[in-house]
């Protein structure tokens, strides 16, 4: 899939509570959620699901340039089904917000998680970020 830009923060502004992008179908293996397990003692694959945000925006979204970025939080998450060894899944990304910082701006996605098959999302999401320009 093609990627989607953003030449600036005010064209993101004005698609505020529209859906932008979603991302290329990724393959939860048996052998990602092992992994993912290992490292934090949680064999569930809603953290995962978490977990795998950024690889998916990163891979759909392209936001314009910062000098640092800030993981800031989330606001609400919510695991409406569950994700299968074996299941693809894919995230819709809508930006919610974009409300201006000191030095930068604060960005808040709205981000649902389908996964393929099931009726429900696995994963709803608002994340937030700051981007700071200098």
């Amino acid at each position: 899939m093609k990627r989607v830009e953003f030449r600036d923060v005010e064209e993101l502004r004005r698609h505020v509570g529209r859906e932008v992008a979603v991302s290329d179908w990724l393959t939860v293996t048996q052998e990602r959620i092992d992994l993912f397990a290992a490292a934090t003692e949680d064999r569930q694959p809603g953290f995962l699901m978490l977990s795998l945000l950024p690889r998916l925006a990163a891979d759909t979204l392209v936001l314009p340039e910062a000098k640092l970025t800030v993981n800031y939080g989330l606001n609400q998450v919510r695991f409406p089904s569950p994700v299968l060894a074996g299941q693809r899944i894919r995230a819709h990304f809508s930006p919610a917000a974009v409300e201006d910082v000191p030095a930068g701006v604060q960005l808040t996605w709205r981000v649902t998680i389908e996964a393929e098959g099931s009726d429900e999302p696995a994963c709803v999401a608002e994340t937030v970020s700051r981007r700071y320009a200098r």
